[in-house]
């Protein structure tokens, strides 16, 4: 039987050199790692998803509830967006789609996003979207309830990647400090860890991913997925009769 992997991701699960793709695109990074074992990923992601929204999707989202029995590996590959320049609150930031009448909505997303650059540089890159301490507590509380149903069950997180994004103002101050606490949770409760920075880094700091400086192109998601599945191989071999 296929190994499954259930993924909680960001956008750059989902999105390749040209934009947005369908979840089941076999180019993907979550595709290709579970391909090279032989399995299927099921993932549940979205555009700036944080350590908190992959938790919010654990606990509210049905679909996932359905995969966890079947799940042979969790993967949670958040954190690093939590990691990004946020100056504006994010209930704040995320209220601006609710803003009537749409005239008005378009004048000030297109104003935040003009000043988003100027203002994380003026800050140095602080606040984040997430502060690194509720980064760890969401993934802790993911595992701690995933653990609760399936004790079980490995797990791999994905620690912060990197960016060369103009709409960030080229700025990534929290990353060292989310990459030590998250590596440092991940050894103390037995989750496996794939520092994406390592892999993909080259590609991402070298242009040669999308033109926004901060999602792959498919180069990158085919290392990325190689790598992960590098990792999960040996945490599938032991505990199914399946190889990678």
């Amino acid at each position: 039987m296929a190994p499954t992997f259930v993924m909680f991701g960001d956008s750059l699960c989902f999105h390749g050199p040209e934009g947005p793709r369908p979840a089941d695109d076999p180019r993907l990074w979550p595709n290709v790692a579970a391909a090279a074992v032989g399995g299927h990923a099921e993932l549940f992601a979205g555009f700036g998803w944080t350590a908190r929204d992959a938790y919010w999707s654990l606990t509210g989202d049905p679909r996932v509830w359905a995969q966890l029995p079947v799940a042979d590996v969790l993967v949670l590959a958040v954190g690093g967006m939590d990691t990004l320049p946020s100056p504006l609150p994010t209930y704040l930031r995320q209220g601006i789609r609710y803003i009537r009448r749409d005239s008005l909505r378009r004048r000030v997303r297109a104003t935040y996003l003009a000043a988003q650059p100027h203002l994380a540089r003026l800050t140095r890159g602080w606040p984040t979207a997430l502060p690194v301490a509720a980064s760890v507590h969401y993934l802790d509380q993911t595992v701690e309830a995933v653990r609760a149903l399936r004790p079980e069950l490995p797990a791999v997180v994905v620690l912060p990647g990197v960016h060369r994004a103009e709409a960030y103002g080229y700025v990534h101050t929290a990353r060292p400090a989310a990459v030590a606490a998250i590596s440092h949770w991940a050894a103390d409760t037995g989750v496996a860890v794939l520092d994406i920075a390592e892999v993909v880094g080259e590609h991402v700091l070298g242009g040669h991913g999308n033109v926004d400086g901060l999602h792959w192109g498919w180069d990158g998601h085919a290392l990325a997925g190689k790598a992960l599945a590098e990792v999960v191989g040996p945490l599938l071999d032991p505990r199914t009769n399946r190889t990678s």
